[in-house]
C-alpha cells in the first residue's frame, strides 16, 4: 500500500524531488534546462518561495517553502488553495514533460511518479538538506566543488545578481558568506538523507 502523501500547505518548508521513469534523462540540453526553470517560475513562484534547487541529467531537487494565498489566490479556501498549491506543481511538470516529448519524439510519461516531497521542520535539516542538493553534482561525479556546476542555486547564492531565490535567509541561516562557503566544503552523509528521503 502507498504511502499517503504530504500535504503541501503554506508557511511550511519541503524538499521536493522526483527523477526520470526507469532513471530515463529528464534534461537533455542546456535548452531543456533552461525552458524547465522559465515554467518553473511561471507556476511555483506564485505559490512558493525558493531557497534551493539543482537539476540534474535524470533527477532534480527543490528547497522550497509554501507561500500564505497571495492576491491571485486569496479568495479560495483553504481546501481549495491547498488543490491549487498541488495543481501548480502538476501543472509544472505536465508543461515539461508536453514539450520535452515534443522536441524529442516520444510519448507517455517522463517522471518516475507524483513529484515525492518531505516538510522539514529543523533549522539544522534545512541547512543539510540545503548542502546536500548544492553537492549533488559533486556526489554524482558531475564536479569537484558546487561552483562549477551550472545548473543549481549554488552560483546564485554566492552572486550578487537580482534573483528571486530567497538568498539572503540561506546566507543568514549560516551567518555570513564565508561561512556558508564553509559549509559546503563539510563532509555530508549522502546515504543517511537519502534514506530519510527514501529514496
Amino acid at each position: 500500500m502507498a504511502k499517503p502523501k504530504t500535504a503541501l500547505e503554506p508557511n511550511n518548508f519541503y524538499h521536493i524531488y522526483n527523477r526520470g521513469i526507469n532513471e530515463c534523462a529528464i534534461f537533455k540540453a542546456p535548452t531543456n534546462y533552461e525552458h524547465f526553470l522559465g515554467l518553473y517560475d511561471k507556476y511555483i513562484s506564485p505559490i512558493a518561495d525558493t531557497f534551493a534547487w539543482v537539476l540534474m541529467g535524470n533527477h532534480f531537487h527543490l528547497l522550497v517553502k509554501i507561500k500564505p494565498p497571495s492576491e491571485d489566490f486569496i479568495n479560495l479556501q483553504r481546501v481549495d488553495y491547498l488543490k491549487r498549491i498541488n495543481q501548480q506543481f502538476s501543472n509544472l511538470f505536465n508543461a515539461y514533460t508536453k514539450a520535452f516529448n515534443k522536441r524529442y519524439k516520444r510519448t507517455g510519461s517522463l517522471f518516475e511518479h507524483t513529484f515525492r516531497r518531505k516538510r522539514i521542520e529543523e533549522v539544522d535539516y534545512l541547512k543539510n538538506v540545503l548542502i546536500y542538493i548544492h553537492k549533488n553534482p559533486v556526489h554524482h561525479g558531475f564536479c569537484d566543488h558546487p561552483v562549477e556546476y551550472p545548473w543549481s542555486s549554488y552560483l546564485t547564492c554566492i552572486s550578487l545578481k537580482s534573483t528571486k531565490l530567497k538568498r539572503e535567509n540561506v546566507i543568514g541561516w549560516f551567518d555570513n558568506d564565508a561561512n556558508f562557503k564553509s559549509r559546503h566544503n563539510d563532509f555530508i552523509s549522502f546515504e543517511k538523507i537519502d534514506s530519510w528521503l527514501d529514496i
